[in-house]
């Protein structure tokens, strides 16, 4: 998966994890589930799940189980369900030993103009799956993807994730979606979970409206994206970090089924031309 020809109008492929790695037990039983799903449907599958969640909004919010323990349970995950894993980094320092284990980096949206973290995990080799910062319009992306060129063949991810509108609320733009996509020559990633995000929701976490992830996710896949980015969790109720907007793992299944029907049929040949039309 290193070039977007290798991509493009393939079956959507999947990033789907946890928010953040509360135990190797969790990540097993998602990664799990996802793969399993995965396999049957023959598409691509990487496991994500972040060891810290260093961009967060209050001193008192769960950060992680930090990055030595973390890696512990990706390979134990990569190992045990045979899968790829991506996890992402905030700081040029962990470029180095996360790039050992994972298969991709993730880079955050608050951390997407950071010139020298991109440029250092571009050196990896790694594909970089890239969050589009809440506050950067699709045209400036381009940038990102010429920071991430200048130093790798290998073409970036871009992920895109809600925009800010006023206070403490994200919009989905597909139009922009559109535009990436037929502007950038990457894979367009979309994350059906923080475009759901609410911000203000209590001191220590944000809000969600996970009830409407359905109806973005189908949005966006219509629009034709290379890759559907997904977090579940068994009980949201109880998640560590941003369960509001999580999906229940008990509806994994026919989500995922419902989407790779969907996108089945857009990137067909009929569902072709009646976009076109």
């Amino acid at each position: 998966m290193n070039t977007y020809e290798e991509i493009a109008r393939k079956p959507l492929f999947i990033i789907g994890g946890v928010n953040v790695l509360e135990t190797q037990d969790l990540a097993l039983e998602v990664a799990s589930a996802f793969s399993e799903i995965c396999r049957r449907w023959d598409r691509h599958y990487i496991f994500k799940g972040s060891f810290d969640k260093a961009n967060r909004t209050s001193l008192s919010s769960y950060r992680g189980p930090g990055v030595e323990q973390g890696l512990d349970w990706l390979s134990a995950v990569k190992q045990n369900c045979d899968v790829s894993v991506i996890t992402d980094i905030h700081d040029v320092s962990q470029v180095e030993v996360v790039a050992g284990v994972v298969d991709a980096i993730q880079i955050p949206a608050f951390l997407a103009r950071q010139t020298d973290l991109i440029l250092e995990a571009a050196r990896s080799g790694l594909p970089l799956h890239v969050k589009k910062p809440q506050f950067m319009s699709p045209t400036q992306t381009k940038f990102i993807v010429e920071k991430i060129s200048s130093i790798s063949e290998t073409a970036p991810w871009i992920c895109e994730r809600g925009s800010c509108l006023g206070y403490d609320n994200l919009v989905v733009d597909m139009l922009g979606i559109d535009w990436m996509k037929n502007n950038l020559n990457c894979p367009i990633i979309f994350d059906a979970n923080h475009s759901l995000q609410t911000r203000g929701a209590s001191e220590a976490a944000s809000g969600g409206r996970a009830a409407q992830i359905r109806a973005l996710a189908r949005s966006a896949i219509a629009v034709g994206i290379d890759g559907l980015f997904l977090e579940v969790h068994p009980n949201p109720e109880q998640a560590l970090c941003d369960g509001p907007s999580t999906l229940r793992l008990d509806e994994l299944e026919d989500f995922l089924e419902e989407m790779f029907a969907l996108d089945h049929f857009v990137k067909s040949d009929l569902g072709r031309r009646r976009v076109h039309d």
